[in-house]
């Protein structure tokens, strides 16, 4: 009969008791390689990731988010994210809870290249619309000959309309002078 003594003790270095064990699976990254973080349980996928999802077009923005966010394994509340449309030109348009993304993906024509449809965080970004987004390709110096152009056209602009107001101001003074004039003449 063999003793315990008999039998030969393998050690892995330290053992784990139960509960670093449980640390270790909470604290491991998804299969599909999306990061959880386990302090602030937000799941978070990598940024630029593609997923298509099956939606028809009487579905709003909020039934869309929940639908994509299910399918990320996203355990955060769907008022967190809100959905953007994106356009090459670097125009971001937020859709609103009345939307239906799919009606305004449609209505961005059929090139994906042209505008893509994004789920973010709503806090961290800022809507920017077209009239920006047309000059967020230029170089400074570019930039900086736009804006002095604008102030120079602005100053023109201030420049006709302070000679405008004066003109009236001159008119309406010569007018109350023949008034007053007026009564005491009778």
């Amino acid at each position: 009969m063999r003793t315990r003594s008999d039998v030969g003790v393998r050690h892995r270095g330290s053992a784990r008791t139960p509960s670093e064990q449980r640390r270790i699976r909470r604290h491991r990254f998804s299969i599909n390689g999306h990061f959880y973080n386990h302090k602030t349980s937000v799941f978070t996928p990598a940024y630029g990731s593609i997923t298509n999802v099956r939606i028809n077009s009487t579905m709003t923005t909020p039934q869309v988010l929940k639908l994509l966010l299910n399918k990320f394994k996203i355990e955060n509340s769907a008022e967190e994210f809100a959905l953007y449309i994106v356009h090459t030109s670097g125009e971001k348009q937020k859709l609103r809870g009345s939307d239906y993304p799919l009606i305004a993906r449609i209505l961005q024509g059929p090139c994906e290249q042209v505008s893509k449809v994004f789920l973010m965080e709503k806090d961290q970004v800022e809507e920017v619309t077209y009239d920006v987004a047309q000059y967020i390709k230029f170089e400074m110096p570019i930039l900086r000959s736009f804006i002095q152009k604008l102030e120079e056209e602005e100053d023109r602009e201030v420049k006709k309309l302070m000679r405008k107001y004066s003109i009236l101001r001159l008119m309406i003074e010569q007018r109350l002078e023949e008034i007053s004039e007026g009564p005491t003449a009778m």
